[in-house]
């Protein structure tokens, strides 16, 4: 597949402007889409995001626009806003695309009121473009400021995956390419939930010893999952599998994990929903991951724990202690 040379970005937070400058750095050229105007300004006036990347001046241009229609032409698309928020974006893109043009969905997630991946999810919308996704252990903030990462980009297509990589490939982000897309999207999904409940932990101040259980056992589900999804064993021990998991419940840089540490040093739900709070994609995701794992028969403990926790049907301490009295059995 020939290589992609324009590329569209959708999203103007952290992660949508992390993603075009490497994109930048891999000498292409870029137009990213922001729905805030100061945003569009800062970037194009100063080479700063500072409400999102502050500290960041970039080191390679980017374009930024308010007009979503400055998005047309491109070689390929990159969607960078909320999980939750995929299908009505998505809607949007497709007024610009017929045709093949691959994206690449950034959010991590499943869509809650319909129980369907982000690529289900985009397909829908959009049925004649290519989805692909970027999954893997990697924070916004170490990506704009080149420091060495690496991810995984899934398409159905290895061909696509394989041009994708080549498109934000450069001296600091390596790309492995993947056509597990199942795979790809159960890890960035579960990592999630799995990472508020180790913030849970810490906030709790209950030690090393019981995150680290935490964070093996949650992988052990994550898998019972994605393989009775279809996923690969070598995606769910990868990077936007276990990679994505240690990272994501053990850095504070996590959203997910930032956000269980409030819940276990005893902030409301309520408290964390507040305007100005940080997503935490993980507490939309848990009830929906719980609900597709009974479809296919898969127990998810932890996540069904996190899931009750969000929701307001049960404190930490009561579901740390569920865990913990759970029937023994061999691992």
């Amino acid at each position: 597949m020939s290589s992609f040379e324009k590329v569209g970005v959708m999203g103007g937070g952290a992660w949508g402007t992390a993603l075009a400058l490497a994109a930048a750095r891999a000498d292409r050229q870029v137009t990213l889409w922001a729905r805030n105007d100061e945003t569009v300004r800062a970037i194009n006036s100063s080479r700063q995001n500072p409400d999102y990347l502050p500290g960041i001046t970039f080191d390679a241009p980017i374009n930024a626009t308010g007009d979503l229609a400055d998005l047309s032409g491109q070689d390929a698309m990159l969607l960078v806003t909320p999980a939750q928020t995929t299908r009505a974006m998505a809607s949007q893109l497709a007024s610009l695309y017929s045709g093949a043009i691959p994206v690449l969905l950034c959010a991590k997630g499943i869509e809650r009121h319909s129980g369907q991946l982000l690529s289900e999810v985009f397909t829908a919308e959009m049925p004649n473009a290519i989805p692909a996704v970027l999954s893997g252990p990697s924070f916004a903030d170490d990506v704009a400021a080149g420091l060495p990462t690496a991810v995984t980009i899934a398409a159905p297509d290895l061909d696509v995956a394989d041009a994708l990589s080549r498109m934000l490939a450069s001296n600091t982000l390596r790309p492995y390419a993947s056509d597990d897309i199942t795979g790809a999207q159960i890890g960035g999904s579960l990592k999630n939930v799995l990472a508020i409940a180790c913030g849970a932990v810490v906030g709790k101040g209950l030690g090393a010893s019981a995150v680290a259980a935490l964070t093996a056992r949650g992988f052990a589900e994550l898998t019972r999952l994605g393989t009775a999804l279809g996923a690969r064993a070598e995606t769910l021990t990868g990077l936007s599998g276990l990679g994505d998991l240690v990272l994501t419940c053990s850095s504070k840089q996590s959203r997910n994990f930032s956000f269980g540490i409030k819940l276990g040093q005893g902030m409301s739900i309520e408290e964390l929903s507040q305007p100005g709070q940080k997503l935490a994609e993980g507490a939309h995701t848990a009830e929906v991951a719980v609900d597709l794992a009974g479809k296919h028969d898969v127990e998810l403990p932890i996540c069904e724990a996190v899931a009750n926790t969000v929701s307001g049907k049960t404190s930490v301490d009561q579901a740390i202690a569920t865990l913990l009295r759970r029937p023994l059995r061999h691992e």
